[in-house]
């Protein structure tokens, strides 16, 4: 079969061995699969990520002197099942499926990997158990989106965001837009966007953003309503002192379970909760030393660098620090359903579309910001 080929930093069309289902899996012919802001990263840095997956107990992830097919956004129809499966769907079923493959005993991250080829190709393998059906009448140009958007939820979901608490999102690149997109599906009412771009301003807008601002003009923590004293810590601590006042004057009244119960009962001041889709060092820094009191940070941006942050500064604004990756099976299904659905329209992402020979100059492209957000692979254009 053809597939793109990363070795050494470089991207070449070759023809390869299709791959066989082994146990538990089936093979898929390819309709699409979306380039994704790690494909960019590892094409030229896998040594990078092979260092720190190794740390947590991945040993076989990707190294640069290894031929790699990269793309773990994907979007198939069922060809054939390997033994030890159960057959769930039909021939032609279009179907997607969670990134990870069970080869041999051993687990692989399917694109990161050279026993997991990913989806730059015309046919790859996936885990059946990890595979789901798409509903009939959804496009794949809409369906492969199942993936990037999966991550989004998982953010959102950790970030805990109330439909009245104000949500930030840092940086408006692929990951941000889908970001966007999901805080509206659950809801969010206020969802402030920053970013230098403005393209990606412009599709901020589009996937839903309340308010968009271009941060060298206004800042975020300027463009909503705070919600109580939360910009001067002695602002809060007076709050503190007018609310023991009132509460202290009024008869019989438990004060001490009034005050324990005021957070979680949303009646405290507090910040927004921001997500950090940027993944620079200083980023985090810069977001901890500008944000409101008990702001909420859920980073979602990868960051392969050291970074240096101030502890005493989210000491002293009790700011929560909440790293996310990737989404569990239930996440997975839960996007395919919103997308299938209506209820969330990835189409603002899609800006173009390339064949195998394409993936090269496509990975250029995603270099500029103004050019594109997301760009799919079709193995057969």
């Amino acid at each position: 079969m053809r597939a793109t080929v990363v070795h050494k930093g470089e991207l070449s069309v070759r023809s390869v061995p299709r791959p066989e289902p082994g146990p538990g899996q089936l093979l898929i012919k390819v309709l699409r699969t979306g380039i994704c802001g790690s494909d960019l990263h590892v094409r030229e840095h896998s040594d990078e990520l092979n260092k720190v997956v190794t740390e947590i107990g991945y040993t076989t992830a990707m190294t640069p002197d290894q031929e790699i097919v990269l793309g773990h956004e994907i979007l198939g129809e069922v060809v054939a099942y390997g033994p030890e499966t159960r057959r769930r769907w039909e021939p032609g079923t279009a179907v997607a499926a969670l990134p990870v493959l069970r080869t041999d005993g051993a687990v692989h991250m399917v694109g990161f990997d050279v026993d997991s080829p990913g989806g730059f190709a015309e046919y790859t393998v996936v885990q059946e158990a990890f595979t789901f059906p798409v509903p009939d009448g959804v496009e794949p140009d809409r369906a492969v989106f199942t993936e990037p958007l999966a991550v989004a939820f998982h953010a959102v979901r950790r970030g805990a965001v109330s439909a009245r608490r104000p949500a930030v999102v840092i940086g408006c690149g692929p990951i941000g837009l889908a970001v966007i997109l999901m805080l509206k599906a659950q809801g969010v009412k206020t969802v402030v966007a920053s970013d230098l771009s403005p393209a990606r301003r412009a599709l901020a807008v589009a996937c839903g953003a309340d308010v968009v601002v271009d941060p060298r003009e206004t800042s975020p923590w300027d463009a909503y309503k705070q919600r109580g004293p939360v910009t001067s810590l002695t602002d809060y601590l007076g709050f503190g002192i007018d609310a023991m006042q009132v509460v202290r004057r009024i008869p019989l009244l438990p004060w001490e379970t009034v005050l324990l119960n005021a957070d979680r009962l949303g009646q405290s001041p507090t910040g927004p909760v921001v997500f950090e889709c940027v993944g620079v060092p200083g980023m985090l820094e810069q977001i901890m030393t500008a944000a409101p009191l008990h702001t909420r940070v859920v980073v979602v941006g990868v960051c392969m660098e050291p970074d240096t942050i101030r502890p005493a500064i989210a000491i002293h604004k009790e700011i929560d620090l909440r790293f996310v990756f990737g989404y569990d099976p239930a996440e997975f299904a839960r996007t395919l359903e919103l997308i299938a659905g209506g209820k969330v329209d990835p189409s603002p992402l899609h800006t173009g579309t390339v064949g195998l020979d394409g993936v090269a100059q496509a990975f250029d492209d995603l270099a500029d910001p103004e050019t594109h957000a997301k760009i799919l692979v079709d193995p057969w254009a």
